[in-house]
């Protein structure tokens, strides 16, 4: 007499079963995209990294600059580099970042802005440097490197 009956027990089980799925549902959907701010996140990293190495070096131009990253030794050399993967200094391939690519910009006396007028005589250069992740994703982070007077 105490309890349940079995309607009441298969209305349960029904009840249970719907808000179950809906709930799998939800987490299918959010494990399913959670891997997508990886490759932003990845990005973003090797863009700042090689914004890092680019403002290490000289503003003005110094005599005998390489051809390979390795013997860059001012800002300008860099206008124009590219590779197919991560690569460190050296040329050599960064294990799982092959399927990003680089692409560096330098433009020579960039406006600063509305600031600029505060520094009188500044120089500054503008440095683009663009990554291209494996889905697609371009992102792209920009710095200067300025001379002062």
């Amino acid at each position: 007499m105490r309890g349940f009956s079995l309607i009441e027990l298969i209305v349960m089980i029904v009840v249970i079963a719907v808000g179950l799925t809906g709930m799998l549902v939800v987490y299918n959907e959010s494990v399913r995209g959670s891997a997508d701010p990886l490759v932003q996140k990845q990005a973003l990293a090797v863009a700042e990294a090689m914004v890092d190495e680019i403002q290490l070096n000289s503003f003005s131009p110094l005599p005998g600059g390489g051809a390979t990253r390795d013997q860059f030794d001012d800002v300008d050399d860099y206008n124009g580099y590219t590779s197919t993967g991560v690569v460190d200094i050296f040329g050599v391939a960064v294990p799982g970042l092959g399927a990003y690519n680089v692409a560096v910009s330098v433009v020579a006396d960039a406006n600063l802005g509305p600031g600029a007028s505060q520094v009188p005589g500044t120089n500054a250069k503008l440095i683009t440097v663009t990554v291209t992740g494996p889905t697609g994703v371009a992102l792209t982070v920009t710095g200067y490197k300025v001379s002062y007077p």
